[in-house]
């Protein structure tokens, strides 16, 4: 009996984190581009969703075709000679959390947590170690964002000769190919 007590207990807390879905609405994914050596620019992407399944896989997929640096044709630069969003239109991270550091997380309450996940973008797979903040707003909500900016090197990805194309087309000097993403993640139920 006390058996069947502890696995429907292991069982509702499982169940507990399964269907979280992130609410696009409050969440943001940005990143940082530095043009002529200096000139630093704050741009996000406006589509991302995700999900956190009963085994504490949580997802984030990025529309590229969504990216928003308030500059329409930029914008379009960017779709078309960085990220080719006609090859590859999205990017996307995966990664597992500590299910038993997540539920033992009381609601009002926040954890720095470590996390390695897998990023796929332009077609290209690379692991990332990073410490995230969780918060456990209420029964309903919780909050991951970055304890830090994660530097994405456009060589490790093939993005090198997109920026090169964009640095030729806006006739500038420079183009960081070392670019710092952070981002604010809210999941639901």
């Amino acid at each position: 009996m006390r058996f069947f007590i502890l696995l429907l207990s292991l069982l509702f807390s499982l169940s507990s984190y399964a269907n979280w879905h992130l609410d696009n609405k409050q969440s943001r994914l940005s990143f940082i581009s530095i043009k002529k050596t200096d000139v630093a620019e704050v741009h996000h992407f406006t589509q991302l969703s995700g999900a956190l399944d009963h085994d504490a896989k949580v997802s984030l997929v990025v529309d590229l075709t969504s990216v928003d640096t308030n500059v329409k044709q930029r914008d379009q630069r960017m779709q078309k000679f960085l990220f080719e969003t006609n090859l590859f239109p999205q990017a996307r991270f995966d990664a597992n959390i500590n299910s038993k550091s997540l539920q033992n997380i009381a609601l009002g309450e926040s954890q720095i947590m470590k996390i390695k996940g897998e990023i796929n973008l332009h077609g290209v797979k690379q692991t990332v170690t990073t410490d995230v903040l969780i918060a456990r707003i209420n029964e309903q909500k919780f909050i991951v964002s970055s304890m830090q900016p994660i530097i994405i090197q456009a060589v490790n990805f093939k993005l090198s000769a997109g920026i090169e194309k964009l640095q030729e087309l806006a006739h500038l000097p420079s183009i960081s190919k070392a670019v710092p993403l952070s981002f604010v993640l809210t999941f639901i139920k």
